[in-house]
């Protein structure tokens, strides 16, 4: 007998290696689930909202380096789907989404529930169609996936509810061909590189999460011209740790050290690195650029040279044209500056500091002297880590502190929502990542606004038993547009959360929940949070007005921020 179409999908995803579904069931996706529910080695989890789903899914695939699956049934709950999608095809990775579409005689009535698919994920999938005939199973299937993997990003597939159970006329395997090709630039194109670097007396690398399988050639490369490294937040992972050579992060995440490591060299040297803030770049440097993605080369800044190619690859040609260069004057400037502001971090990450240095002020002022540095919890939570867990983070200030204090050292791994920038997605990529690896640690650092945008997909941990171990930078804020503001010199409006306690609602969902108030019991929490079998929730109330200063603050913003700060002290019009 021949398969439905449903059973062609279920098929093909359990020999493609996909373990898992993400979704909400619904009535345009029963064939669908039904067949994952008689397939071996393929599970459905069923979340709470399908942005979570997404989300799940698109985690797994930037863990695995594969496909990723997630569903929406008809209508809104595709259109739930999106946020999450878009996060994934911002970061590249291949995403499969099923959607479901009202029975086809009723496409383009205005059905209930109706929505055209093929144009609401026209922006965001580099592969979208609707199944309108069994004939063309496996035939689509075939197409969405390849899409979806040579081009890292998001395939769409709507399958409406009627066609599910249908049956193939002509049944025959999938074949899906996914080999990537590693290309490199031309003779000519590397010897035009070369002469500029070769010309340069200080060269600054940029490296990012494109680079990250040519971590030897890399730092070859850095060795052979004496060149410090500014990391991206992406590529932490995989050149934070034993790294003589790396200097953090540039942007307003960033430090002195690596702002000055790119405005005081000659030429910059660019390696698999989208960096997308044009103020952060050098003024007056030569640019080399290596990307696979030509519509790359030249977009953020004006580049001399670019060379279209994997990076292992370029680099493994261009390094013999390389001249060595023996002054290490600007990479051991740039490293001792690094260290100097390592050394003030940690500082700060003292949970003594706040006693030591304000708390007596913060008591008199408006008894604050019991709210926990951000910086402090972020340093304990490094601390007591496993060695190769893996760590999500909110966007927002969860991320700075994170990419401030916690070290990609062992076989860590780390995933956010850095190109998109989206609220809420540390908690459901953290779903997504204890699945792929239930063996191991899973962090996700918090927001409290975060948290709260998707806080009923807390029950899909608790329903899978997921370990995840959940850290809530509690600031009833939303932190980081509470800086935006205060820095263009406007007062804080519209930021403050009223919260609940997060560990009491967390224990009323059978998960384990810690808060802590007082600096004194962070460590032994956090150790306890980490010891503790099963999902856990530390909720920890940080202090927010803790300030993440940029790599390169500017008068304006400094005097931004104070005019703010008068805004805020003296009543309003209104009051």
């Amino acid at each position: 007998m021949a398969r439905t179409v449903a059973h062609v999908i279920v098929d093909a995803l359990k020999d493609l290696g996909v373990r898992h579904v993400f979704g909400v069931v619904g009535d345009a996706l029963n064939p669908l689930t039904d067949a994952i529910r008689t397939t071996d080695d393929l599970s459905w989890v069923g979340c709470r909202h399908e942005e979570a789903a997404a989300f799940a899914a698109g985690a797994q695939s930037q863990l695995s380096g594969t496909l990723g699956v997630c569903m929406g049934t008809v209508g809104p709950g595709s259109v739930h789907l999106l946020n999450g999608l878009y996060d994934a095809a911002k970061s590249h990775a291949p995403v499969l989404a099923i959607c479901g579409q009202v029975p086809l005689a009723e496409i383009g009535s205005d059905y209930f529930q109706e929505v055209d698919n093929d144009l609401l994920f026209r922006d965001v999938a580099v592969y979208r169609a609707t199944v309108t005939s069994p004939d063309q199973m496996p035939r689509m299937l075939e197409s969405a996936v390849r899409a979806a993997v040579s081009q890292g990003g998001v395939a769409v597939l709507t399958v409406p509810g009627d066609l599910g159970d249908r049956e193939l006329t002509e049944d025959r395997p999938t074949r899906f061909a996914l080999d990537r090709a590693v290309t490199r630039p031309d003779d000519p194109a590397l010897a035009e590189a070369a002469a500029l670097l070769n010309a340069a007396s200080r060269v600054t690398l940029l490296v990012g999460r494109g680079a990250r399988d040519a971590r030897t050639e890399v730092l070859g490369t850095a060795e052979l011209l004496s060149a410090p490294m500014v990391l991206t937040l992406k590529a932490k992972e995989g050149f934070e740790d034993d790294n003589a050579f790396q200097v953090g992060q540039t942007g307003l995440i960033g430090n002195p050290a690596a702002s000055h490591a790119l405005d005081s060299g000659d030429a910059l040297l660019m390696l698999g690195t989208d960096f997308p803030y044009r103020d952060w770049y050098p003024k007056d440097c030569k640019v080399v650029q290596i990307d696979t993605r030509e519509e790359h080369l030249g977009r953020r800044v004006p580049v001399d040279v670019g060379l279209a190619g994997d990076v292992g690859a370029t680099l493994r040609a261009l390094l013999p044209l390389l001249n060595h260069v023996p002054d290490r004057t600007h990479l051991d400037d740039a490293r001792d500056r690094f260290t100097r502001w390592e050394e003030g971090q940690q500082r700060l990450a003292d949970p003594a500091h706040e006693h030591r240095w304000t708390g007596k002020v913060r008591a008199a002022l408006d008894n604050r002297d019991h709210e926990i540095r951000p910086e402090a919890l972020a340093a304990a939570v490094d601390r007591y880590a496993d060695e190769d867990a893996v760590f999500t983070s909110d966007t927002g200030m969860a991320t700075v502190w994170l990419s401030r204090f916690v070290t990609m050292r062992g076989d860590r791994r780390l995933i956010g929502s850095y190109n998109l920038g989206s609220m809420a997605n540390a908690m459901p990529q953290a779903l997504g990542a204890q699945l792929w690896a239930p063996d191991r640690q899973i962090v996700a650092f918090c927001g409290d606004g975060g948290l709260s945008m998707l806080l009923g997909d807390l029950m899909t941990i608790k329903t899978y038993r997921l370990p995840v171990k959940l850290v809530v930078f509690d600031n009833r804020r939303l932190g980081m547009v509470k800086l935006e503001q205060e820095q263009a010199g406007l007062p804080e409006f519209g930021t403050e959360l009223d919260n609940p306690d997060f560990a009491a609602v967390a224990t009323a969902l059978g998960i384990t929940g810690i808060r802590v108030t007082d600096p004194d019991d962070l460590h032994d929490s956090v150790r306890r949070a980490f010891e503790t079998p099963g999902p856990v929730l530390l909720d920890v109330l940080t202090n927010p007005e803790e300030v993440a200063v940029p790599g390169k603050p500017t008068v304006s913003q400094g005097w931004g921020y104070a005019i703010a700060k008068v805004k805020e002290i003296l009543p309003s019009r209104e009051s």
